[in-house]
């Protein structure tokens, strides 16, 4: 059998075609996930491409474990929270929720109808500047440092982190029953929140 040099062409381009698909073949088998990998997608959600390499390989990711006790580190607790630490109504007064939402709680007291004061407790977690005005304080109600707040509101803090407050809305409702009331407050308990 000779060979042409046509022959010959067909049998070269054959052979060549067979190599690139087996090359092909070979190489575009999509290759088995690690557990690593499969790791990876579960927390994420997001399939490792292993062919992407990181920007930048100097900058290591932040491993360090927040300081629960660093107040930018805190959160506001749910108005929720501070409901049980209330006092009851009593001595002719009705106790009304009026607000409830993240880091703040406020009640009213009502007396024949109408509004004798607002009580309130608010969590400073967002804003330790109100915190800090208590350093100041040279008088205490129920053992926790106290200030005036204008001629109608009389505001405590509890755990350096609690604000409790008794807020005036009728004249009759003075200085001495603003504290009274706040000391009607579990104070205790809730120096005990978290």
């Amino acid at each position: 059998m000779v060979l042409t040099q046509k022959g010959f062409s067909k049998i070269w381009v054959s052979l060549t075609l067979v190599l690139v698909l087996l090359m092909a073949a070979c190489g575009g088998a999509p290759k088995e996930e690690s557990r690593w990998d499969k790791a990876q997608n579960e927390s994420t959600g997001k399939k490792v491409d292993k062919k992407e390499e990181p920007k930048n390989t100097d900058e290591k990711p932040d491993q360090s474990i927040p300081d629960k006790t660093d107040p930018a580190n805190l959160k506001p607790l749910a108005g929720s929270a501070f409901n049980k630490f209330f006092p009851a109504a009593g001595d002719g007064f009705e106790r009304v929720a009026a607000q409830e939402k993240e880091g703040l709680a406020i009640y009213k007291l009502k007396k024949d109808g109408k509004d004798a004061a607002e009580l309130t407790i608010s969590d400073t977690a967002n804003n330790p500047s109100a915190a800090e005005k208590f350093k100041k304080s040279t008088s205490k109600i129920g053992g926790f440092p106290a200030l005036d707040q204008g001629s109608t509101g009389t505001t405590l803090l509890v755990a350096e982190r609690f604000q409790v407050k008794a807020i005036s809305k009728d004249p009759g409702f003075t200085k001495a029953d603003r504290e009274a009331w706040l000391k009607k407050f579990d104070l205790n308990g809730l120096s005990a929140l978290k």
